[in-house]
């Protein structure tokens, strides 16, 4: 049986990986916790190439047929590990840079990509001097952060004293400061290959991730190509010219940008798969497995499951579920009043909190976009509430 070096752990690529017949060597970072008959390695930080060769070269791996990553962190460290190792798939290390720094990002891409004003800030960085630069509000983040940590919106020196005391403050490249876009957002999945877009979907959020990371539900749901075909269409030519002109390699991609009057705003790129459970709503609508395309594209395979269904009869969404406020909600107290594709839920006030704060999920469907969005609001403000609302 082959073995795939992955770097990070998710239950639902484990599943695919064994349904392709390959054997994980998973490469992680607590709090993660592989299972216990899988082969592993821990690392102080899955971002340290370094690291990660030594981890790889301990294990002595003797079939070892490609390299992975469900994480954000891992990006560099995977395309090191495959020139290492002579591998499939990506190698450049130094082009997946643009694909993890927002400044690199930003800053390399053409004048007619409308973006954030982006720059690098330290300590030394004054705090007038960025309002000059930025304007009045904008937001401090990790230069290659993920999910939304450790990023706030700045209005005051205070709020921005208090953003820089997340960082360490060491490195003049660990932390960006860019102009801050107020609008709703949307995010590209997709498949890029051989230079250009093979295929791709459309999801907005309920809340924006940053939102969730501070305490809101984190929800968003499948938009409809015919309900929306000029965004399609704006969302589709973005992406050509982000992935184009940062020499994007074959890979699954996941594409944020801001919905504005004048058009779309880019938000951030990456190469690796998306987050939450977009590969799973993207399945189930469209018949699209990118947990297989990006288990292929590391082998050096053509990905079999890159032609999905144009139309598909039902939308899906999904909430990432958080304790509610009473901290009384059940799982029979959210199918008592909704119906779902697919809910997991714990009331157990031991329940390890997950990504974004959440103890269980749910996925929900509906022909229509307009009443998904509408289940989703109300699924949300339930589990916000409690079941004494």
């Amino acid at each position: 049986m082959p073995t795939m070096v992955v770097i990070g752990y998710r239950p639902d690529l484990d599943q695919a990986l064994q349904r392709r017949g390959i054997s994980p060597y998973y490469i992680v970072q607590a709090p993660s916790v592989p299972p216990a008959d899988r082969r592993s390695a821990y690392v102080a930080d899955m971002e340290n190439a370094q690291e990660l060769c030594r981890a790889v070269l301990a294990a002595r791996i003797d079939d070892l047929a490609g390299v992975l990553t469900v994480h954000e962190m891992g990006v560099f460290g995977a395309a090191y590990l495959r020139q290492q190792w002579d591998l499939p798939g990506n190698k450049d290390s130094r082009s997946a840079l643009h694909f993890r720094d927002k400044f690199l990002q930003k800053s390399r891409l053409p004048p007619q990509v409308r973006r954030a004003r982006c720059r690098y800030a330290s300590h030394d960085t004054a705090f007038a001097e960025l309002t000059a630069d930025l304007g009045e509000v904008f937001v401090v983040k990790p230069a290659t952060g993920a999910g939304s940590l450790r990023t706030n919106i700045v209005r005051s020196a205070q709020e921005y004293a208090r953003a820089l005391d997340l960082f360490s403050g060491r490195s003049d490249v660990e932390v960006v400061a860019e102009s801050f876009v107020d609008a709703p957002e949307v995010y590209m999945d997709g498949i890029w290959q051989n230079g250009s877009l093979r295929w791709s979907s459309m999801t907005r959020y309920h809340l924006s991730p940053l939102s969730a990371a501070q305490g809101s539900v984190l929800a968003a749901h499948l938009l409809d190509r015919g309900r929306h075909p000029e965004l399609f269409d704006q969302m589709e030519t973005l992406a050509g010219q982000v992935l184009g002109t940062l020499a994007a390699p074959d890979c699954v991609f996941h594409m944020e940008a801001f919905v504005e009057e004048a058009g779309l705003t880019f938000g951030e790129c990456a190469i690796r798969l998306p987050g939450a459970l977009s590969p799973q709503i993207n399945q189930l609508s469209f018949g699209v497995d990118l947990f297989d395309a990006e288990i292929s594209l590391a082998l050096g395979e053509e990905p079999t499951q890159a032609v999905g269904r144009a139309a598909p009869e039902r939308l899906h969404g999904y909430i990432l579920l958080r304790r509610s406020a009473d901290g009384n909600l059940t799982r029979e107290d959210f199918e008592r009043r909704f119906r779902f594709d697919d809910i997991e839920y714990s009331s157990s006030p031991d329940t390890p909190l997950g990504p974004y704060g959440k103890v269980g999920h749910a996925i929900v469907s509906d022909p229509d976009e307009l009443e998904l969005q509408k289940t989703i609001e109300e699924i949300v403000r339930f589990n916000e509430v409690g079941a004494g609302e």
